[in-house]
């Protein structure tokens, strides 16, 4: 297959449909001093809609995103599902012997997660730093990827579909990191193409298990013995807040998408509201501007295959054994290519570091000070901080890939 030079460019017709649609909205009430208990507040939103009508200037984001970042389509055919055309983001370093590497976002982001990291990757600024060619595909329904039109097409089929477009780029070998769904899918390719494909995986929020006594006896003997930390606390803690009142979202979409899709694709401050309580809600105090949280609205509501799409992933995830992972998902079979993990405090799953043993061959660790769910977007040096540390010269994952350590090739002195 070949990769088709790809521009984002909404039709007319549909900004002129968006602007009616905003002009038409019917508001909710709201409780006296509601705040943020009972979901985004009304005022912010009604702001936001104004702003989206009257100011936001999409063509501005749409020229923006597309001078920053070198995008793409091609065709995957993916088994048992036919043939998808997938975009995606690409950008070689300067250094031939750049590391690989497969950039995946989840929701409610988007490929323009990498933005900020992109250039830190390809071009470090420093000699002792890595650099990497990274690829950055829109989850199939994400964006402007073409959506499946069957059932049953889970993690194990993103899973494949980025695989495929890395093979398609030249990439035999090749390393990753994901957030979200992104860790998920990341993950599984770990399970499906390791050791002859994927060399190593890197995660900004890792699923992991409590150490038991019957399968990790020391880490369960640790666990017992050395008290949590104060950020160990403060992580379960916020996590088992955002699981009491801050998941039913998943059960919606992972129950019924369809109904809750009708929304979300009709009424452009549905979606704005539904996706800004996110962006609010798992950032650590992140100073959204109005254009950035607009232009992340609009990658969803002006998506080829509609906001709708990006919600059954899912629901096909919470299928017994079939259609997402299948059996290396749901019987928590972890890879044995090395792992690396950075915690951020204001992330939504956030275990305490003693327990990542338990999810496979972890070899890298860090935990920082600040940040939160959308790491890539919120702190883009220290991400790219802990993949050089990880992937570059004295890290645990150095030269994984084949005659691609990321470095330029020594030249020799003239006699």
């Amino acid at each position: 297959m070949t990769a088709v030079p790809f521009t984002v460019n909404v039709p007319d017709a549909e900004l002129v449909q968006l602007y009616q649609k905003l002009d038409l909205t019917r508001w909710p009430d709201e409780l006296e001093g509601a705040g943020w208990s009972y979901g985004a507040p009304l005022a912010d939103v009604k702001r936001l809609a104004t702003y989206w009508r009257e100011s936001f200037d999409w063509r501005a984001q749409e020229t923006k995103i597309n001078d920053a970042l070198p995008q793409f389509t091609t065709d995957v055919d993916v088994d048992g599902f036919g043939t998808l055309n997938i975009h995606f983001v690409h950008k070689r370093s300067s250094r031939p012997d750049a590391i690989p590497l497969l950039f995946q976002h989840g929701w409610p982001g988007s490929f323009l997660e990498v933005s900020k990291l992109l250039p830190l990757l390809t071009e470090p600024t420093k000699a002792t730093d890595p650099a990497f060619h990274v690829v950055a595909p829109s989850l199939a329904g994400y964006a402007f990827s073409q959506a499946p039109s069957k059932p049953g097409f889970g993690i194990r089929q993103y899973a494949e579909v980025a695989h495929k477009i890395m093979l398609q780029l030249g990439y035999d070998q090749y390393v990753t990191q994901g957030g979200d769904w992104g860790a998920s899918v990341t993950r599984v390719m770990g399970y499906l193409y390791a050791p002859e494909h994927c060399k190593g995986s890197h995660t900004n929020m890792m699923h992991v298990d409590k150490p038991t006594l019957t399968k990790q006896p020391f880490l369960w003997l640790v666990n017992a013995i050395i008290p949590y930390s104060k950020r160990e606390k403060a992580a379960l803690a916020r996590m088992n807040t955002f699981f009491a009142t801050g998941a039913a979202y998943s059960q919606i979409q992972g129950t019924r998408p369809q109904t809750l899709g009708y929304g979300l694709a009709d009424s452009p401050v549905g979606l704005l509201a539904w996706i800004y309580e996110k962006l609010h809600e798992w950032t650590d105090a992140y100073p959204w501007t109005d254009d950035e949280i607009l232009t992340w609205v609009s990658i969803y509501y002006h998506s080829r295959a509609g906001p709708a799409a990006s919600l059954r992933i899912y629901y096909e995830n919470q299928q017994p054994g079939g259609g997402s992972s299948g059996d290396v998902e749901k019987n928590k079979r972890y890879p044995s290519l090395p792992i690396g993990v950075s915690y951020f405090p204001r992330e939504i799953i956030n275990f305490p570091k003693r327990w990542a043993k338990t999810g496979g061959n972890v070899v890298y660790q860090s935990a920082h000070d600040k940040g939160g769910h959308f790491a890539a977007w919120e702190m883009p040096e220290a991400l790219a901080w802990d993949l050089g540390k990880m992937f570059g010269r004295g890290g645990a994952a150095f030269g994984v890939v084949d005659g691609k350590d990321g470095y330029e090739k020594e030249v020799a002195k003239k006699a």
